[in-house]
């Protein structure tokens, strides 16, 4: 009996620690997560909100399945433990209809939930689709280099460095292409991220709903520079961005084909910079060095939307 209630002691002893340690991981979690911000949950975009939504709705339905197999498993731990003599051992339940049912329904289920749920949110969140709205689109063109991100405003005339400013409630497309290793560009609280490679042209939709600054980041391990490649992003009121779009047309610097050969260049920690666009074409330019000398049919091969 001594040697029951010691094991008994033991195992209880396990399970309280066991507890107090999955407790005091939580309340590391929560100390260091305190104040800060959370640009994935705490959305402001079209875009962004949707996949929030995603997140949470996916994470909610997975909860269904995960918290009662961990309960179970520790109420049946717990029941059925050595010392426990009381316990009604019934191995004729393991074909019982209802339970199989039950147990194997509810995953089958939330898995087919899931299923329809990926689905048309795969097509809804495309990266490639358009945006409604009664506004026209900013066309903007974006290079990773290392470890710096450029920004083109072709229709403005306007390139920036390590930010990027957009008028609030206006669909903003993004053509994304890389002058260094790959890369991938993210903007949390706004959208998704997508690669930027080198000789190829990616797009990506997005629009803030309302005026604010929000931080952008690489989201691929690129070289020495990797963890400072972050820039902003700046969402104006339509009036603001006219205004920061006209005064930077005329800044002193200028971005040439020649002058973003020097630019391209490896660099760290360059600040955000304001050019006028000498070369409308430079994004062009950009990817077809990578492009094959080969020519078919008299015609240099190209890649599909590179003519931005």
């Amino acid at each position: 009996m001594r040697k029951d209630k010691e094991i008994i002691r033991k195992r209880l002893t396990q399970v309280i620690i066991s507890c107090l340690v999955a407790i005091g991981i939580v309340a590391l979690l929560a100390f260091v997560m305190q104040g800060r911000d959370l640009p994935v949950l705490d959305t402001h975009g079209t875009i962004a909100n949707q996949q929030r939504d995603l997140i949470l709705i996916v994470t909610g339905l997975g909860m269904l399945v995960v918290v009662p197999v961990l309960v179970m498993l520790f109420v049946i731990a717990w029941k059925y433990r050595a010392g426990n003599t009381k316990a009604n051992y019934q191995p004729q339940f393991d074909g019982h209809r209802g339970l199989e049912a039950l147990w194997w329904g509810i995953p089958c289920l939330i898995i087919i939930v899931l299923a329809v749920i990926t689905a048309i949110s795969t097509h809804a969140l495309d990266p490639y689709k358009p945006l409604e709205s009664d506004k026209e689109p900013l066309k903007v063109q974006v290079v990773a280099l290392e470890w710096k991100w450029l920004f083109i405003y072709p229709e403005k005339g306007i390139a920036t460095l390590n930010y990027l400013n957009i008028p609030e409630d206006t669909p903003i497309d993004l053509t994304i292409t890389s002058d260094a290793p790959m890369n991938s560009f993210w903007v949390p609280a706004l959208a998704g991220q997508v690669y930027a490679m080198s000789g190829m042209s990616t797009q990506l939709h997005l629009m803030a709903d309302e005026p604010g600054t929000y931080n952008g980041v690489s989201a691929n391990i690129s070289g020495d520079g990797f963890a400072n490649m972050r820039f902003k992003v700046n969402s104006q009121t339509s009036a603001d961005f006219a205004q920061w779009a006209r005064s930077s047309a005329n800044s002193s610097l200028q971005l040439s084909s020649a002058t973003y050969e020097t630019l391209s260049k490896q660099s760290k920690d360059d600040g955000e910079k304001t050019y006028t666009l000498m070369n409308p074409d430079l994004y062009n330019e950009i990817i077809n060095k990578y492009m094959s000398s080969d020519m078919t049919n008299g015609t240099k091969e190209t890649m599909p939307g590179m003519d931005m």
